[in-house]
């Protein structure tokens, strides 16, 4: 009787601790990254905000002020990516892969009001002369013409949040 009760032990042990096993086939399956097209990403992107992505282009300009963010070019678009550290400017011109987290921004009519006050107050401080503050306003107009031509309350910006590299030779 002690033995049958120590082997029932042992099988519910072994039961409770098991593994699943996964094959190679489900673990490429879990690590791959999907790829963006450029020219697919904005009307792609919403589907992985929040997640990585592969994209690939030129790199067309490192902001020179910051470092942190990156223009990427193809024939049929850009993508602008950023990141926590600077940039190495030696990248302008080279063909690269990217990986990152696609990032939305919402642009809606309270983020409209908020430009428009943030332009106000740095015209009236004179941190703006008179055709940066026309041509905020403009630009501002534009959000707003866009949201009433598609009838919806918001306009989706989407980003790249850098997360590695590599340079196509």
């Amino acid at each position: 009787m002690k033995k049958i009760i120590f082997v029932l032990a042992m099988v519910i042990a072994v039961i409770s601790c098991k593994t699943e096993v996964k094959t190679s086939a489900d673990a490429t399956k879990t690590s791959e990254i999907p790829f963006l097209a450029i020219g697919e990403f904005d009307v792609k992107a919403g589907e992985f905000v929040n997640k990585e992505v592969k994209v690939q282009g030129i790199v067309d300009h490192v902001c020179k002020h910051s470092g942190k963010k990156i223009l990427l070019v193809s024939d049929e678009g850009d993508i602008h990516i950023t990141a926590d550290e600077r940039f190495d400017a030696t990248l302008t011109g080279s063909e690269i892969a990217f990986n990152g987290i696609v990032v939305e921004e919402r642009i809606d009519e309270s983020y409209c009001l908020k430009m428009e006050e943030d332009n106000i107050k740095s015209h009236s401080e004179g941190a703006s002369n008179e055709e940066q503050f026309k041509a905020k306003k403009k630009h501002i107009q534009t959000y707003r013409d866009q949201m009433k031509a598609e009838n919806t309350d918001h306009i989706s910006l989407y980003t790249l949040k850098y997360v590695s590299h590599s340079v196509i030779e």
